[in-house]
């Protein structure tokens, strides 16, 4: 498979505009923001035409969690739903790659955000050796396939964020897991195992976004999780928006 020319990753910023005042973002930009969000998932689910999926994808320690929390906590949980995808259950395996995710993409009227998703079956597999690069080109033709059945056939909006943190960063965070009591629960021996396969992260990250990209990826510098949600905010706000819905008048 050959290298990707579309992203490099070590090329781009993981850090926000110097120019960007934080307490403005956090104080005054962002509050309007999620405001807005809310209202606008509540008119999704009224009018029942759209669904929204959000994928998040980023190394460990990139901030998914928080992301989730810090945007979505403001919305009506009867309209969002968050599915975490972990390492395949003996069921899973039994079926074809993309059956568990098929079964979570949402129906009409809702969010659903999924924190990792079908991308791991081309990113960890072949860090670890488990799908060669024959396999994995199929799947992310299958992967554009898909994406392209849920956008054509339910009306659904796909928007994927990858979240960009420099290994610096991650090293902090992942050391930060074993000294401050509040992070704690979050250790993993595994993900410091993980973040020494880097480079192999970053090289088959960079073929996803050149070869999974009729649904654009959106590159999201998080190293500072205020920038952070500004931008998956802004980005989730503008979709929103341009589903021009209105609320449905009384049933007859």
């Amino acid at each position: 498979m050959r290298k990707s020319k579309t992203v490099q990753l070590s090329k781009i910023s993981t850090r926000a505009p110097k120019d960007l005042s934080k307490i403005d973002i956090k104080e005054n930009v962002l509050p309007k923001m999620y405001a807005e969000i809310d209202e606008l998932q509540n008119l999704l689910y009224a009018e029942s035409k759209h669904s929204l999926l959000i994928i998040i994808q980023g190394m460990d320690a990139s901030g998914k969690d928080g992301l989730v929390r810090d945007v979505f906590s403001h919305v009506n949980p009867n309209g969002v739903v968050v599915h975490s995808f972990k390492v395949p259950t003996e069921q899973e395996l039994s079926h074809d790659f993309l059956w568990r995710i098929h079964t979570k993409v949402p129906p009409k009227g809702m969010i659903h955000v999924f924190n990792r998703s079908q991308y791991e079956d081309v990113l960890v597999t072949r860090v670890h050796g488990i799908v060669s690069d024959e396999l994995a080109a199929k799947r992310m033709k299958a992967i554009n396939d898909f994406e392209q059945l849920l956008t054509d056939h339910n009306n659904t909006t796909v928007l994927k964020f990858y979240l960009h943190i420099s290994p610096e960063e991650q090293k902090e965070r992942l050391q930060e897991r074993l000294t401050i009591p509040s992070k704690m629960w979050k250790y993993n021996q595994a993900d410091i195992i993980e973040a020494q396969s880097w480079d192999q992260y970053m090289h088959y990250y960079e073929e996803v976004f050149d070869h999974c990209n009729a649904v654009p990826w959106h590159i999201i510098p998080s190293d500072q999780n205020w920038y952070k949600c500004y931008l998956v905010a802004d980005k989730i706000l503008k979709t929103l928006k341009s589903f021009a819905m209105q609320y449905p008048g009384l049933k007859k």
